[in-house]
């Protein structure tokens, strides 16, 4: 087959080239969309120029989806809806691309882990441009291009009056669609997800569900979902400790299989999100003068599981 697609300006844009944006590239595509991908990790662009977006099952079987595929914002100018899938340390560069071609009236639609993504957008587009949402939708990156669905969630979103077409197409495509009201809830909800699995998988080497059959890890992510939804509290998001447990130990069993995000970037040796999350919730619990210690030694074990030892020499002198 031909992988390569022609890119238009009424694709949907998806900003990035990682699991989940690979995920969504090729539900849609398969769902007759029109899909455009902006990256810039190379092997991962090549992959998709030259086999599409691949899905593999758990039987092994894969199916592939042309997509179209682009390293410079300069060749997708005038998209209407972007889906920003990036790392929260690409959120920067992301808003940067997206100034460049996100339509004058087009929605750029942020579902990614940690907090300040939104900000970091709207620095760039302004706050009209950019809708909050959060997904637990896992899948896990086998190879540049090629992903494993890892259980079924929901996608979040935000109320707009021009949010429609997007939903649209995403419900195409097979995801379950919420839209919700008060947006800063979206961004705790996940965080609380987050902050419970997501460290304790990378640390352990293990996928979301072993977290359940291990008594130890199961207290540990229950402790972290409780000390968040403290924090998330005092954000004035209604949480209460019990349902965070509730909802982080629903997920990591609807999501078992899966290798959370934070334990793929450990696994290739790359950089985390943690900052965006347990750093986020540590900070955040100072300003409110609520103790974190679990979010705090995730934290600070994820830092010293991948920080490289030059670097860290070279900025203590």
């Amino acid at each position: 087959m031909n992988s390569r697609a022609p890119i238009k300006s009424d694709n949907i844009l998806i900003v990035g080239t990682g699991a989940l944006a690979t995920l969504f590239a090729a539900r849609l595509a398969k769902a007759g969309m029109g899909v455009t991908m902006l990256g810039r990790w190379p092997a991962g662009v090549q992959a998709l120029r030259d086999t599409g977006a691949r899905l593999v099952d758990a039987s092994g079987h894969e199916e592939r989806y042309a997509v179209a595929v682009a390293d410079d914002p300069a060749e997708c100018r005038g998209c209407t809806y972007a889906l920003v899938l990036v790392k929260s340390w690409q959120t920067e560069r992301a808003a940067r691309d997206l100034a460049e071609c996100l339509a004058e009236h087009g929605l750029a639609l942020t579902l990614q882990n940690g907090l300040g993504n939104r900000e970091t957008l709207a620095s760039r587009l302004g706050a009209e441009r950019v809708l909050l949402g959060s997904t637990t939708t896992g899948a896990t990156l086998l190879g540049p291009g090629l992903v494993k669905p890892g259980g079924e969630g929901t996608v979040s979103i935000e109320a707009h009056a021009d949010l429609e077409p997007l939903c649209e197409a995403l419900r195409s495509a097979e995801f379950k669609i919420e839209i919700v009201r008060d947006a800063s809830s979206l961004v705790w909800r996940k965080l609380v997800i987050n902050s419970a699995i997501n460290p304790l998988t990378a640390l352990l080497r293990v996928s979301n569900g072993q977290l359940l059959q291990r008594p130890s890890a199961r207290a540990m992510m229950r402790a972290l979902a409780k000390e968040t939804a403290a924090v998330a509290s005092a954000e004035s998001v209604e949480l209460a400790p019990r349902d965070a447990v509730r909802t982080v130990e629903n997920v990591a069993l609807r999501t078992a299989s899966n290798h959370s995000s934070m334990f793929q970037d450990v696994q290739r040796g790359a950089r985390t999100e943690i900052d965006a999350i347990c750093g986020a919730v540590t900070r955040a619990g100072k300003r409110h003068h609520i103790a974190t210690p679990m979010n705090q030694a995730c934290w600070q074990l994820i830092q010293a599981l991948t920080e490289n030892p030059a670097e860290r020499s070279a900025r203590l002198t």
